[in-house]
């Protein structure tokens, strides 16, 4: 990767842990799929006006509903009950990265991409630290919201296989029509699972608090966030992009503590150091083995 597009990941990692936070309070006053569907509405209008879709033969209805569906629809329906359900932000950004490991798992499958040992090494490294989470789960971080967390991180990857799928598309005009293909179905299913008086109590405690937390989903996190890591996954391997990802959790982490007080044990510190860890390892091991073996001789 250039050293730009290192850094315009990292940023967009820097906003996706905050993110965290900002769905915590955004939770405080609106049911989960409601919340969802209300993002991906702000998301789509009104510049589904003028962005034109993205054209065949690049990315036909089909491909666009898969991506829609899978990286806005199921995603954040779930990973919002999961927080809702009890999982802290901060746990919620470290699990959800599963996804790293899922989209690596579908591109061998899929795709017939192979990664390389080292970055297999990588997400060894990594997934040690998932693991030092789950045996450390708190009790308010319930089953069931953990099970959706998971299931979220695995939506995830079925859209990053897609985007891998595609043409080369507009990221703006991308993110802006597959929110619009995800509003509908999150709405219905809102209205269906979480009914009439959810709606109702939406309302009566809608604030500018609750539009301030719409608006830093709609906006930095979902248009500009999730078109810069489109534009990257089409530009780049799959198993050198998807680890980024790892380094949300670290600001999830962290924004929790400082701005929602979580706890910021032991165990949580040394899963974020061994991510950290597994991210550098997939980033530069190989180049750090092929330097050494080339001075070696």
């Amino acid at each position: 990767m250039t050293v730009s597009d290192i850094f315009i990941a990292l940023g967009v990692v820097i906003i996706w842990g905050v993110n965290f936070v900002v769905m915590k309070v955004g939770l405080q006053d609106l049911p989960p799929i409601l919340f969802s569907a209300l993002r991906f509405l702000f998301s789509a209008l009104p510049l589904v006006f003028f962005v034109k879709r993205p054209q065949l033969p690049q990315l036909p209805w089909r491909l666009l509903a898969i991506y829609g569906m899978f990286q806005f629809a199921f995603q954040f329906s779930l990973l919002f009950t999961g927080l809702k359900l009890g999982m802290p932000a901060g746990l919620a950004s470290l699990v959800v990265q599963l996804q790293a490991f899922f989209t690596m798992g579908l591109a061998v499958l899929v795709l017939g991409e192979r990664p390389k040992a080292v970055q297999l090494m990588g997400a060894l490294v990594a997934f040690c630290g998932m693991a030092l989470v789950a045996v450390h789960l708190e009790g308010k971080a319930t089953l069931i919201g953990f099970a959706c967390v998971v299931l979220a991180g695995g939506c995830w990857a079925v859209a990053n296989i897609a985007t891998k799928k595609m043409g080369q598309v507009s990221a703006l005009s991308l993110v802006v029509w597959a929110s619009l293909l995800a509003t509908p179905p999150l709405l219905t299913l809102s209205w269906i699972v979480e009914g009439a008086a959810a709606w109702q109590l939406a309302v009566d405690r809608f604030s500018g608090k609750t539009l301030m937390t719409l608006l830093f989903q709609a906006y930095p996190n979902t248009l500009l966030g999730f078109g810069i890591w489109s534009m990257l996954m089409r530009k780049y391997a799959t198993a050198t992009i998807a680890p980024f990802t790892l380094l949300v959790p670290i600001v999830g982490m962290l924004s929790a503590t400082l701005l929602l007080g979580e706890s910021l044990q032991w165990w949580k510190v040394a899963a974020g150091v061994l991510v950290l860890g597994g991210l550098a390892l997939n980033q530069f091991g190989a180049r750090l083995w092929a330097m050494a073996t080339a001075a070696r001789y």
